[in-house]
């Protein structure tokens, strides 16, 4: 018989700020003082499983030296993950259209593969949408090899992101010629779900990376980077200083998108606009 789960108290307003300083701290996650039934509902059943009965002793917990772990369950708790297949679609129109022959040519005489990353990747349909629109553009260019590395915050989500598996309504913006070439239709117990082919599976790398970590684990600069929807959630110091942190990691020439409720008013030095929520390196 199993065990009754351990009551939980509301949190009280003093822990609800130790809290929301502690999120801030790890994520850049600002939760305003809206949001206390939100950060109740998505932590009472983490204190029911670690065993305590209150927020102040699941505080001193993460404030316990060594317990990163749990801190890193807190910041994934707490993280949004809503994403869709072609979300926003003139980007990847562009993309097509525009992005890549200006970046083809010179990768070719470089001899070096593009790079794209998907820096805020939740579920994977961004990065997956990504592959398929690589893998159809670079389709007459045997030469031509590139790389895809799509990261989150959260772990847990990333988990399902490799998986690839989809229910079949979530797939429904894909267009159906790619979505024969690239998935694959489920049956029995996985009827009414698809799953990205091992050959577009394989092209994606996920990998845990929080924003605002002091180094990105980045072999060399990118050439594209997609961070869309998620500056959202913080606050202008924050987003002022992650747009510097991802131009850093563009090669000159290369390509920052936002989403096009993020687009920049105030375009810092070093960017360029060329499309709605598309900046350029200088």
């Amino acid at each position: 018989m199993n065990a009754s789960p351990v009551p939980v108290s509301a949190i009280p307003n003093d822990v609800y700020r130790k809290l929301v300083d502690l999120i801030y701290v790890h994520s850049r996650i600002r939760l305003g003082p809206d949001k206390h039934t939100l950060l109740d509902n998505r932590l009472r059943k983490r204190l029911q499983l670690l065993g305590l009965s209150s927020y102040t002793d699941y505080c001193q917990r993460l404030r316990t030296p060594g317990d990163a772990a749990e801190i890193e369950e807190l910041v994934d708790l707490v993280s949004t993950n809503h994403t869709a297949f072609f979300r926003e679609p003139s980007h990847f129109s562009f993309v097509k259209d525009h992005i890549l022959p200006s970046l083809i040519p010179s990768a070719l005489a470089a001899r070096e593969p593009l790079r794209i990353w998907s820096a805020a990747a939740a579920s994977g349909e961004e990065a997956y949408t990504l592959a398929m629109v690589m893998a159809e553009a670079t389709r007459e260019f045997a030469d031509l090899r590139w790389e895809l590395i799509a990261s989150d915050i959260s772990r847990r989500i990333l988990m399902a992101a490799a998986r690839g598996i989809y229910k079949t309504e979530v797939c429904a913006p894909i267009p159906a010629q790619l979505l024969r070439r690239y998935f694959q239709e489920g049956f029995g117990v996985r009827q009414g779900t698809c799953r990205v082919k091992n050959e577009l599976r394989n092209r994606v790398r996920f990998e845990r990376i929080n924003l605002f970590q002091a180094k990105y684990p980045l072999t060399k600069p990118q050439h594209l980077i997609f961070c869309r929807n998620v500056m959202i959630y913080f606050d202008e110091p924050s987003r002022e200083e992650l747009i510097e942190k991802l131009t850093q990691s563009l090669v000159p020439g290369g390509y920052l998108v936002m989403g096009h409720s993020e687009s920049l008013l105030r375009v810092p030095q070093g960017l360029q606009t060329v499309h709605q929520g598309v900046y350029c390196r200088l």
